[in-house]
């Protein structure tokens, strides 16, 4: 719960490496999200190259906090996995949060940036990452050492919950 409740978007991070233990970490994480009937539709890509990462920020308009990201991983969904296609955005989605609060967890900053279902981002992306045409990339999280620690952020509010009906 304390990675849940403490994570929030970092976009602001301070010099710091990322081993690939680390990333390790972070990946099996995301394999470990649910998918709709145990498809697994996705692929990730690791970044840690500097110049692949100042690269980013070149092709997505909020993407620059990739120029002080340590490194990223790039989500990316093969929809032809999906026994029900239309689903593939959701467990990548799920597979992001599961990144997510692992980053939280392991006291590290990362943001959620969207790319699909922006047409021009996934264009953008699958030319950057040179990406098969039957992989779609879904969003990518720029990450490192966040500038400022970590605060849990009570968001629940009661209003929102409802039981058995509206």
């Amino acid at each position: 719960m304390e990675a849940i409740l403490s994570r929030h978007s970092v976009r602001d991070f301070k010099d710091g490496e990322i081993t690939d233990g680390t990333l390790e970490k972070l990946l099996h994480a995301g394999m470990a999200a649910p998918s709709a009937m145990h498809s697994s539709p996705w692929h990730f890509i690791a970044v840690t190259e500097r110049g692949r990462l100042d690269g980013i920020a070149g092709i997505h308009p909020y993407a620059n906090m990739s120029l002080k990201a340590s490194a990223g991983i790039l989500v990316c969904g093969e929809p032809e996995r999906e026994a029900l296609e239309e689903f593939f955005d959701q467990n990548c989605a799920a597979a992001v949060e599961n990144i997510l609060i692992a980053a939280s967890d392991l006291k590290l900053g990362a943001v959620w940036v969207g790319i699909y279902p922006n047409g021009t981002h996934v264009e953008k992306f699958t030319k950057y990452f040179n990406l098969p045409k039957n992989i779609v990339p879904f969003a990518w999280i720029p990450m490192g050492q966040p500038r400022t620690p970590a605060k849990e952020d009570n968001r629940f509010d009661s209003s929102r919950v409802h039981f058995n009906s509206w």
